[in-house]
C-alpha cells in the first residue's frame, strides 16, 4: 500500500499550532500506557487463541531478484503513475515523473557486500517500502546479529539530509515491546550521485506483516477471507499499548497500516518507523496511507485522534470484505445491511463507528480508553462464541448497586427499583472534589446531599452525585435541575447521559431512558452496564425482543449482572419460551446471593399458569425434586410445597394428561386426589400456624378445610 507525502506547510497549517483550525485532543497522554501484560505474549488478552506465526530465518527472506511491480510504482512526489509499461515494452527502472519533473528509481541504492558505517554488511534486499528498498545487513560490531536497513527521504541536498538523519535519532530511545527497536543511524554515498543518504538500523523481526497474513487467506475465488473476528480484536488489543507509549512520549505514529505491523510467534511489532513524528512537529513531511488515514490531516494535521483512526480502519479492512476503503468509502464505513458482521456484533460496529468518527473530539480520547472498550468488546465476542470469560470490573461503571428484578415471581421490576439499582459511573479521579467525595462514601442518600451542601468546590462530579441522590430520594425534578447544571460544565459529557437515562427510567419515560442509554452505549460500546440498562428500558418499553437481545449479551458476557440473568428469563417467559427461562434461571452459580430466588423462580416457572394439559409427570417429579434440594425456612417451603401439590392436584383432576408412566408420589404425597387433599390440607394448616395475623391465619384454616377429603362416619 503506497504511503503518501503531505507538507503541512503548503496545507497552511500553522508551525505554532495557535490557530483555530489546529485541534487538539482534550489528553495528550501525560504517561505512556504499556497496556496490561495478559495471557502468553499478551496476544489474545488471555480470552483468544491466536494462530502462531513461526519465526522466519532472515537468510531465507532476502529476495534472489528484487524487483518491483510496475502496478507499485508510483512518484514519490506526486504519487503519480511511473515507471509503466506499454504495448509489451516493460517500464523504465528509472526515470523521471512526466507530471511534476522528479526522478524517481526502483533499482536498489547498496548491493550485496557493501558496508555502511563501517559495520553493517548488506545482505541484500527484503521488500520495498513507502520510501524505497528495505535491507538485510550483519552488525560485525554486534555479534554478527541480523539487522535491517531502510533508507529515509531522498531530498539531494546533503545538509538537509545530515538534519534529517539528526532529527530522526530520537526513534533511537523508543523502547517498547511491540515497537522494532532502532539501533542506529548511517549515512551512505548514493551509487550514481554521491549524495549522503541515511538509513535507519532497526532490528530483525522474522515473521509475517498483517497484510501477508491476510492475502494468504484466499479462497478458491480468489476473494480474500477475512481475518476471524476474536483474532483481528487481539491485533488491535496488541498494537494500542504501543501507540499508547509513543503517545505518552509526545510521538505519533502516523501510517499505521497491515503492513507496517508484523506477527512472530505470538508478538506483534510495529515496524516502519519512517512516519513517525512529535506532536509539536508543523514543518516536517507528513507520511499517510489513503484508506486508513483520517479526513482531516490536510486540514489540521496528525494527533492523537488520527492516530487512534487508523486503529479502527485497519480493524475493519482486516475483518470484513471491504474492496471500497480506499475509494468510495475512504471515511465511512458500510453498515449492518451490507456487512453481517455488525448484525451479529453490535457492539463492534458501534467501536468501529467512534473509532472512525469523522469529528475527531468525537473518537476515542486515548490509546488506554480505546484499549479498555475494545476489551470489553472481545469479552462479548467471545461470550457469544460459547465460552464464559473471566469476570473483569469495569473502569468506567460501578457494579450493580442492587440487583433489580431478582424475587420468586418473575415480574417487571419497578421503575425506581431499577434506577437505584443501574451501576452508576465512577469518580473522575481527575475531578478536583475527588478526594473530598471519596470521605463521604457509603452515607444515605439525605446525608449525602447535607455532605455535598458543604463541598469546598461544587465540580462536575459533586452536581452528578447530588443527582444520583436525588434520584434514590425520588426527588426526580431536583435531580434533573443538577443535571442541567453538569451539563453546562461539561457539555456531552456520557455521564450527564446516563443519569438523564436514570431520570426517565424512574418517571415511567422507557422510550427517553433508552435513547439516553443509547448514547452512551455509543461512547462505551464495550461496558455490561450500557447494554444492561438499554435492556430494561426495552423491557419497560414491551419491546421483549431487543430487551432479550441485550440482556443475554450482558449475561453470557458477565455472571456478575444477576439482574441480566433475571430479566432474560422473564422476557424469554414472555415471548413463550418457559424451558429457556428455566435454562437461564438455572445458569444464576451457587456463589451468588441470588441463588436461592433464581432456584425458587426457576421451580414456579416450570409450574405455574400451566394448563393441566401443558403438564407432564416429569415436570412435577422435577419441581418436587428441585425443592427437596433448596435450604428454606418452613414457612417458605410449605408454601411452595402447596405450590407443587395443588398444580398436581389440578393435573390429577384432569385425568393426568399424558400418564403417570409409573410414578406414584410426589413430595412423598400420593398421586391420587385423595393423597394430594391430604397434602395440600396439612401445608394449609402448618402455614395458618405460622401466619403472622389472625385474618390470614383463619382464611387459610378455611382453605384446609375446604380441600381435605371427605371422610365416612
Amino acid at each position: 500500500m503506497p504511503t503518501e507525502q503531505w507538507d503541512p506547510t503548503a496545507a497552511g497549517l500553522a508551525p505554532t499550532g495557535h490557530t483555530d483550525e489546529v485541534w487538539r485532543p482534550s489528553s495528550q497522554g501525560s504517561r505512556p500506557f504499556t497496556g496490561p501484560s495478559i495471557g502468553r505474549g499478551g496476544l489474545g488478552a488471555g480470552l483468544v487463541e491466536v494462530p502462531r506465526v513461526p519465526y522466519r530465518d532472515p537468510a531465507t527472506a532476502v529476495l534472489d531478484d528484487p524487483v518491483v511491480a510496475e502496478n507499485k510504482r508510483f512518484c514519490s512526489h506526486c504519487g503519480s503513475r511511473v515507471g509503466r509499461g506499454d504495448d509489451g515494452v516493460p517500464g523504465l527502472t528509472e526515470g523521471v515523473c512526466p507530471r511534476c519533473g522528479t526522478p524517481f528509481s526502483f533499482v536498489p541504492k547498496l548491493r550485496p557486500g557493501e558496508v555502511l558505517g563501517g559495520q553493517y554488511e548488506v545482505l541484500g534486499c527484503l521488500a520495498y517500502g513507502g520510501l524505497g528498498w528495505i535491507y538485510l545487513a550483519r552488525d560485525h560490531n554486534v555479534n554478527d546479529r541480523w539487522v535491517v536497513l531502510k533508507g529515509l527521504i531522498d531530498t539531494g541536498d546533503p545538509a538537509a539530509m545530515a538534519a534529517a538523519v539528526a532529527e530522526r535519532r530520537f526513534l533511537a530511545e523508543v523502547e517498547h515491546p511491540n515497537i522494532v527497536r532502532i539501533y542506529n543511524f548511517v549515512q551512505h554515498p548514493d551509487p550514481v550521485t554521491g549524495t549522503m543518504i541515511g538509513y535507519i538500523v532497526m532490528e530483525y523481526v522474522g515473521g509475517n506483516s498483517l497484510r501477508e497474513l491476510a492475502l494468504a487467506r484466499r479462497r478458491p475465488d480468489r476473494r480474500i477471507e477475512p481475518m476471524p473476528l476474536p483474532q483481528v480484536l487481539a491485533y488491535g488489543l496488541e498494537i494500542l499499548p504501543a501507540l499508547g507509549y509513543l503517545h505518552g512520549i509526545g510521538l505519533l505514529y502516523c501510517d499505521l497500516k497491515p503492513d507496517n505491523v508484523i506477527q512472530t510467534d505470538e508478538q506483534l511489532k510495529l515496524l516502519d518507523l519512517g512516519a513517525v513524528r512529535r506532536m509539536d512537529d508543523y514543518e516536517s513531511p507528513l507520511f499517510f496511507t489513503a484508506g486508513y488515514s483520517a479526513p482531516e490531516l490536510g486540514r489540521r494535521g496528525p494527533s492523537i485522534a488520527s492516530d487512534l483512526y487508523t486503529v479502527g480502519r485497519m480493524m475493519a479492512v482486516l475483518s470484513f470484505e471491504f474492496p471500497e476503503y480506499r475509494s468510495t468509502r475512504k471515511h465511512s464505513l458500510p453498515g449492518p445491511d451490507e456487512v453481517p458482521l455488525f448484525e451479529i456484533f453490535e457492539s463492534y460496529h458501534r467501536f468501529l463507528l467512534r473509532a472512525t468518527h469523522d469529528q475527531p473530539e468525537q473518537r476515542f480520547h486515548s490509546a488506554e480508553d480505546m484499549a479498555e472498550q475494545l476489551v470489553g468488546v472481545l469479552r462479548e465476542v467471545v461470550a457469544l462464541g460459547g465460552e464464559q470469560p473471566p469476570p473483569r470490573l469495569s473502569r468506567m461503571f460501578s457494579t450493580e448497586r442492587r440487583p433489580f428484578g431478582p424475587r420468586d415471581e418473575l415480574l417487571a421490576p419497578e421503575p425506581h427499583e431499577v434506577a437505584v439499582g443501574l451501576p452508576v459511573p465512577q469518580v473522575d479521579a481527575g475531578d478536583p472534589s475527588a478526594g473530598f467525595l471519596a470521605t463521604v462514601t457509603g452515607v444515605d442518600p439525605v446525608a449525602m446531599i447535607q455532605s455535598l451542601d458543604n463541598a469546598p468546590t461544587v465540580t462536575p462530579e459533586v452536581l452528578l452525585r447530588r443527582a444520583r441522590a436525588l434520584i434514590d430520594l425520588e426527588d426526580l425534578s431536583a435531580a434533573t435541575s443538577a443535571l442541567d447544571d453538569a451539563a453546562e460544565d461539561v457539555p456531552g459529557d456520557w455521564r450527564v447521559s446516563w443519569y438523564r437515562g436514570l431520570v426517565a427510567i424512574a418517571q415511567t419515560k422507557p422510550k427517553e431512558a433508552k435513547v439516553a442509554f443509547d448514547a452512551v452505549y455509543d461512547i462505551l460500546p464495550g461496558e455490561p452496564a450500557a447494554k444492561l440498562a438499554l435492556a430494561v428500558s426495552a423491557e419497560l418499553c414491551g419491546d421483549h425482543g431487543a430487551a432479550a437481545r441485550y440482556y443475554e449479551l450482558v449475561w453470557r458476557t458477565d455472571h456478575g449482572y444477576v439482574s441480566a440473568a433475571f430479566g432474560l428469563a422473564r422476557t424469554r417467559l414472555a415471548q413463550g419460551h418457559r424451558s429457556w427461562a428455566v435454562e437461564i434461571l438455572d445458569s444464576v452459580p451457587d456463589s451468588s446471593s441470588q441463588y436461592l430466588s433464581a432456584q425458587i423462580g426457576a421451580l414456579k416457572v416450570r409450574i405455574r399458569d400451566r394448563r393441566p394439559a401443558e403438564l407432564t409427570v416429569a415436570d412435577l417429579v422435577e419441581a418436587g425434586n428441585r425443592l427437596d434440594r433448596l435450604v428454606l425456612d418452613v414457612q417458605k417451603r410449605t408454601k411452595l410445597a402447596a405450590d407443587v401439590l395443588g398444580t398436581a392436584f389440578d393435573w390429577v383432576l384432569a385425568g393426568k394428561p399424558g400418564g403417570d408412566h409409573g410414578v406414584s408420589t410426589v413430595l412423598g404425597v400420593e398421586l391420587t386426589e385423595r393423597g394430594l387433599r391430604f397434602g395440600l390440607e396439612e401445608c394449609y394448616r402448618t402455614l395458618a400456624r405460622l401466619a403472622s395475623s389472625v385474618t390470614e391465619r383463619v382464611a387459610l384454616v378455611d382453605r384446609a378445610n375446604a380441600v381435605r377429603p371427605r371422610t365416612v362416619r
